[in-house]
């Protein structure tokens, strides 16, 4: 087994958290539709916060949800001007999927 670490952020800080990779068993693909995808519902619950142009979370953003309403809470939350990203984690806080504005 290989164990390897991914921290979704460019650069160290506070908010940069490091957490394990899980590897396919086969090839798969980078998911680039601009709909959001049917596995979102098995999140239950989900971590959803928007984060700035820093890298740093906006706290207002952020909420714990059931996994058939992220892409819902998805468009509140990119309507914050100040959001230029969007982090989507499991209830354990493992990162899924980061979501931008098209």
């Amino acid at each position: 087994m290989l164990v390897l670490a991914y921290m979704p952020f460019d650069v160290k800080q506070p908010y940069a958290e490091t957490g394990p990779i899980f590897l396919h068993q086969k090839e798969c693909h980078h998911y680039t539709s601009d709909i959001f995808p049917d596995w979102f519902a098995f999140l239950d619950p989900a971590i959803i916060r928007g984060y700035d142009k820093k890298d740093w979370i906006i706290y207002e953003t952020g909420a714990v949800i059931s996994g058939s309403y992220i892409e819902k809470e998805c468009i509140n939350i990119l309507q914050n001007k100040d959001v230029k990203y969007i982090h989507i984690r499991s209830k354990y806080n493992c990162f899924q999927c980061k979501v931008e504005m098209a």
